[in-house]
């Protein structure tokens, strides 16, 4: 029987240019004023639109394959200030402002202790048959330092990653989403978080046409 399976996704920059033109008063964009609604944005959706080729990837590929315990989401974003948060989460223009102001450092308590609080809980509810793969960058600590103490030899990424870059690597999901095929994981702990930079990929078909 497969293993459960929970997709922990690193967030998008809330203080970008993308992040900027949604936040302006002045947008008047579908999303820019749905955000600035009562109930928000969907936090994916969001977050999706701030980086629209890596974020996007991360966010198609983890729906695609996700397999949580019952009860339990199969996605989680990784924010500033707040823990992990489903990608339904509402975002609203307050929220987004107060995590453009935490550095993801892990220095930094406002950012760590939520993350902590979250990934040691999840860590419990989600039972030893959990795995969490981590769709983000292991070449520094921000990430990787927090995750390892809650998941321990749980915490995995995906091998194809390795020397790849941001766009890269959304891109690779992009495909492997609309595809069907899942990448192979291995353990972030005694991995190599750099390496020689794979060969480029074709480039993807217009937007439009992954429906």
């Amino acid at each position: 029987m497969d293993r459960f399976r929970i997709f922990l996704l690193s967030p998008a920059s809330c203080s970008g240019l993308r992040a900027r033109q949604i936040l302006s008063p002045r947008a008047r964009f579908e999303l820019a004023l749905r955000l600035r609604e009562p109930q928000g944005a969907p936090l994916g959706e969001v977050f999706s639109f701030f980086s629209a080729l890596y974020f996007r990837g991360k966010h198609a590929y983890g729906h695609a394959f996700a397999r949580p315990p019952e009860g339990l989401p199969g996605v989680l974003v990784i924010t500033a200030g707040e823990g992990l948060l489903p990608p339904h989460e509402p975002a609203t223009p307050a929220r987004l402002r107060r995590w453009s102001r935490i550095p993801i450092d892990v220095d930094e308590p406002r950012y760590r202790r939520p993350l902590e609080r979250d990934a040691q809980r999840m860590a419990v509810e989600a039972g030893p048959e959990t795995e969490f793969v981590l769709l983000g960058s292991i070449a520094t600590g921000k990430y990787v330092d927090i995750l390892m103490e809650a998941f321990g030899d749980r915490l995995l990424f995906p091998g194809d990653f390795v020397g790849r870059g941001d766009m890269s690597r959304g891109g690779l999901m992009l495909r492997c989403a609309r595809e069907g095929r899942e990448l192979e994981y291995i353990s972030v702990s005694g991995a190599v978080r750099h390496g020689s930079r794979p060969p480029k990929l074709p480039p993807l078909p217009r937007r439009s046409a992954l429906g």
